[in-house]
């Protein structure tokens, strides 16, 4: 099932999508209202309403290489940072490349969202807390990220995350296709059985110290062929089985 979240008359509204109708439901997995909005024309907002968005940094070795970190020892724990609401932006919206930098990189991931509060996951339940999988652009001030003491500003700022186009709830991610483009060109091109540590594994290590709580955010990564953006160019995320997640640079 793919859920979406799209903005109405009278406000933000959840559905389902079945094909290229948007069936309105009551919350994001409730009964359907009866009302139904055609897909095409829609304005589909970034699919979660977060406390917070957790992130895993330099979780696939080429990526690590390319940043020109040491790869001799393979990290023993995720790379944890965070970034804020504040930072979701919509699937097919425009984020504003900031004047406060000269490096401003895009770094495509599988995304998930949490349907259920979640506090010391196992191997064994760590996917049922999860509503639903989709595409994530970690956008990052790349000089920014080396100058500072912490990565507020050069991950965390406004529109920093755009999310979507929908969540998918019937999918494995253990082995997708993860791919960006921009401009039409691939820069990114991996799989998610690449990750030094899988969803599980990420799931379980943060529930340790945090708890989950639902419609929050975890993105995973990112593969090897990040660079930078420039004003008016396009990108695409696509992860397999869920579809593409469009953002102009202006």
């Amino acid at each position: 099932m793919r859920i979406v979240r799209i903005q109405t008359e009278t406000g933000p509204h959840w559905g389902q999508l079945d094909t290229d109708t948007i069936h309105l439901t009551r919350g994001v997995a409730g009964e359907r209202t009866g009302q139904a909005v055609p897909l095409a024309g829609a304005m589909l907002l970034a699919p979660a309403e977060p406390s917070k968005i957790v992130c895993v940094g330099r979780n696939y070795l080429d990526h690590i290489r390319e940043l020109g970190n040491d790869t001799a020892g393979l990290p023993t724990e995720p790379g944890i940072f965070l970034k804020g609401p504040n930072a979701l932006a919509e699937p097919g919206g425009t984020v504003e490349k900031p004047d406060w930098t000269e490096s401003f990189h895009f770094e495509g991931e599988l995304a998930l969202v949490m349907g259920k509060q979640a506090r010391n996951l196992t191997s064994d339940n760590a996917l049922d807390a999860v509503l639903g999988y989709t595409c994530g652009l970690d956008l990052t001030a790349r000089d920014r990220q080396k100058t500072d003491l912490q990565w507020f500003r050069a991950k965390a700022a406004d529109r920093f995350c755009p999310l979507g186009p929908w969540l998918e709830t019937d999918l494995n991610p253990a082995d997708l296709r993860l791919q960006t483009r921009v401009n039409g060109q691939t820069r990114q091109d991996g799989r998610t059985n690449q990750m030094i540590f899988d969803v599980v594994q990420i799931l379980t290590y943060i529930t340790q110290f945090v708890t989950l709580e639902p419609g929050d955010v975890v993105l995973t990564g990112t593969p090897e062929g990040v660079g930078p953006l420039e004003r008016g160019d396009r990108v695409e995320v696509e992860v397999q089985g869920v579809g593409v997640l469009t953002t102009l640079i202006s």
